[in-house]
């Protein structure tokens, strides 16, 4: 199909000339190693910032898998010195784990355990594992889930605890960002858990990782998902009971094809038939957050009635692969006119022209938000990198 070939190209030229580029150029820290913590929305360049775990190991994953899929050189040696800083820097050599920030010298400065941060290590150091069998990078990540089993894991009420002390103590603050509400189980960390046991899975045959990759599947499908409303609930106290009515349409999309996909790699027909039809559910309730541009909004909060309709860049990534998954498995025609009209909403009003990247998000009036970072603690090219992989990787 004409069309897909076109988007297809237009995401790889987007992928290789302009997002990869961006972080190899702009973020490598020379001085102190690894990557710089931080380039502000006005381009300014803060060498001194905190470094982050998210942004490290998102940054391992993504070169890691550009170099499995384009094989460049440089690629390689990106994900190389990610996966190096992360293991001398971040990895917390006494107690196990990652740390959640370390400074711009990579001393460690916030040492919590945020599940959320040990689950990104895996799914980058995983495949790095898988773009080039390296032995080391397995065993930090296998290293890392023993980790996450040992001290999250809730045996008796199921499901993962979000944040311990760095010695794996209880912390009274468990949020991940001050977005988020202070409770012990979120649908987030689960999402991003269920991410990097799949991709641990795909070079780990472990019958206990294939045994919490059922079980987080489950999670998904019984605990998480509002089987009324076909939203994911976002915010959970101990016993799995919903704490307040946030729709968060860019997880919701998200979530879509992440639960498709470990379905689809732990090869068992009998789940996946399950889950296929939750999969539609889930996108057709995340559609509720289409805008007439084309784009995604970013979340609703039902009890107050309130709708924030800002146009982020992690969200319209998500949006396009959600609905390129719905195109490619389920013959949805329409979905993949949703993918093309918002990519070319991406194209339009989200990537940056001028200095690369992608803008942090477009406010509802159609201008460009430079109040927020264009890399930092949160802005990785992980989402925007990802969706133009999956789809030169699906239409190959």
């Amino acid at each position: 199909m004409k069309d897909i070939a076109v988007m297809r190209k237009e995401v790889q030229d987007e992928l290789v000339n302009d997002i990869l580029p961006f972080w190899m150029n702009k973020m490598v820290d020379s001085e102190n190693g690894g990557f710089y913590g931080r380039i502000t929305g006005r381009e300014k360049l803060m060498p001194e910032a905190e470094k982050g775990a998210i942004l490290n190991a998102r940054i391992l994953w993504t070169f890691s898998a550009a170099y499995r899929l384009l094989k460049k050189p440089e690629y390689l040696e990106t994900a190389t010195r990610a996966k190096r800083y992360i293991i001398d820097h971040f990895y917390d050599k006494e107690y196990g784990g990652v740390y959640w920030s370390v400074d711009y010298k990579g001393e460690p400065l916030d040492t919590k355990k945020q599940i959320y941060a040990l689950g990104f290590a895996v799914y980058g150091l995983s495949e790095y594992n898988r773009a080039t069998g390296d032995e080391e990078a397995l065993d930090y990540a296998i290293r890392l889930f023993e980790s996450i089993e040992k001290y999250s894991f809730d045996a008796k009420k199921n499901g993962y605890c979000e944040a311990l002390t760095r010695e794996w103590g209880e912390i009274a603050d468990m949020r991940l960002s001050d977005k988020d509400e202070n409770e012990r189980k979120t649908m987030n960390t689960h999402l991003h858990i269920l991410e990097p046991y799949t991709n641990l899975y795909r070079v780990w045959k472990d019958k206990r990782l294939e045994k919490q990759l059922r079980n987080l599947i489950k999670l998904f499908t019984t605990k998480i998902l509002n089987i009324r409303t076909g939203h994911l609930e976002l915010f959970f106290d101990d016993d799995w009971v919903s704490k307040y009515r946030i729709i968060s349409y860019g997880h919701d999309i998200e979530a879509s094809w992440l639960i498709h996909e470990a379905a689809l790699v732990l090869g068992d027909p009998e789940v996946l038939n399950k889950v296929e039809p939750l999969v539609e559910y889930i996108a057709a309730a995340a559609d509720e957050g289409l805008a007439p541009d084309g784009a995604m909004i970013y979340e609703t909060f039902v009890d107050k009635g309130k709708t924030d309709t800002e146009r982020h860049w992690w969200v319209q990534a998500e949006n396009v692969v959600g609905h390129v998954n719905l195109y490619q498995y389920f013959d949805d025609e329409v979905a993949l006119q949703k993918a093309f009209r918002c990519w070319n909403f991406i194209k339009g009003h989200l990537i940056d022209r001028v200095n690369g990247e992608w803008h942090w998000s477009v406010f509802p009036d159609g201008s460009v938000n430079v109040n927020e970072d264009k890399a930092g603690f949160w802005k990785c090219p992980y989402h925007n990198g990802r969706m133009c992989m999956e789809i030169i990787e699906r239409f190959e």
